[in-house]
């Protein structure tokens, strides 16, 4: 027997999320704690008269490869994915990790180097319609500290919403960061600058991540200023990275520091030209989620957070960001105590609470 909350997230995933439709094709990826949601997902693109493409991607070899792939290996040309990135029309990735920490002891420079060879499949991707879940594991259990069972339980709920709803107000939120000329970030070790002079931020309602919730934009590229501290801890290709300090001048990064995983950090900034600066700025506005879970698809969606993403901008044809780096890396700050953002002098989160 399927679990009735599977049938129903597969149901918003097609029907809403990426509105799959007659003749579409379809890649879907998962691995194997994600494949009961595969397979529904599957089921329904075929019965709309779609055309379905599953990849499966277990993961288990991933320590073998980073660990002894030649330099020629890791810069190979990704042919197979960019003819499947080419081929399909709309993309769905359903991710679980069998072991979160499973490259925690690979060289960072070597997952960079990586990551810029399968920029180009991830440019022609996000060009596209796509959705994005990570499905309850074990692994993901356990960084939470809780049980699995406790974890379905808080993702069904938070996935499982009328998101219809929920983008109403995402959008009004949206309309006051718009084309904003000040945006500024005060809090812990925090006094932030940012422009969003002709830019236009988007309501992450359920069409790009599950769980969503989420108002996002690109902050121009030489004008962000100041320091901002990162409390909450991120969990990024098995690296533990927290208390992370970032200043800035003139859009890019001068000075970073870590208090755990610094070394990750680090290596990040030196990818490429564009990781030194801002892809994204965000505030989070599910308050469905209560707390930190080391998740960074969770963590950056807790109502009254912001977050940062060092390095590429989503693509938007309106007043999207122009920044381009093979990472796209989510750092995340707690907004809760002595805390506020100010858009053209005017608060709009205060101490975690929206002013919308």
């Amino acid at each position: 027997m399927v679990d009735k909350r599977v049938k129903k997230l597969a149901d918003i995933l097609i029907n809403y999320s990426v509105s799959v439709k007659k003749g579409d094709k379809v890649l879907i990826s998962a691995n194997k704690q994600a494949w009961v949601l595969a397979k529904e997902v599957y089921k329904l693109c075929l019965k709309k008269g779609a055309f379905p493409h599953t990849i499966y991607s277990p993961g288990d070899l991933d320590y073998f490869f980073y660990k002894h792939a030649t330099p020629a290996q890791l810069q190979a040309k990704p042919e197979i994915s960019l003819f499947l990135a080419n081929w399909a029309d709309k993309f769905i990735r359903l991710y679980s990790s069998n072991n979160s920490r499973t490259l925690s002891n690979i060289d960072p420079k070597r997952l960079m180097i990586a990551a810029k060879t399968n920029q180009l499949v991830k440019t022609i991707m996000l060009k596209k319609p796509w959705i994005l879940t990570e499905f309850p594991s074990l692994s993901m259990a356990q960084s939470a500290g809780i049980s699995l069972d406790e974890l379905e339980d808080i993702y069904f709920k938070a996935c499982l919403q009328d998101w219809n709803k929920i983008g109403k107000t995402l959008r009004a939120l949206k309309s006051k960061l718009d084309n904003a000329k000040k945006v500024e970030v005060i809090g812990e070790k925090t006094h932030l600058t940012l422009s969003f002079t002709n830019r236009f931020f988007q309501a992450s309602d359920g069409k790009y991540n599950l769980p969503d919730g989420e108002v996002f934009g690109a902050p121009q590229d030489f004008q962000t200023e100041g320091q901002v501290y990162f409390d909450l801890p991120s969990l990024r290709s098995g690296n533990i990275v927290e208390g992370v300090s970032l200043t800035f001048k003139k859009g890019k990064v001068i000075k970073a520091i870590a208090e755990k995983g610094n070394k990750y950090l680090q290596a990040a900034l030196k990818t490429d030209s564009g990781s030194k600066r801002l892809g994204e700025f965000a505030i989070g506005t599910n308050y469905g989620i209560k707390k930190p879970m080391l998740n960074t698809l969770f963590d950056e969606k807790i109502g009254g957070t912001i977050h940062l993403a060092l390095g590429s901008a989503y693509p938007d044809k309106e007043g999207g960001g122009i920044n381009k780096s093979a990472i796209h890396w989510d750092l995340v700050k707690s907004m809760k105590k002595n805390s506020k953002v100010l858009v053209n002098g005017k608060p709009i989160l205060e101490n975690a609470k929206l002013l919308v």
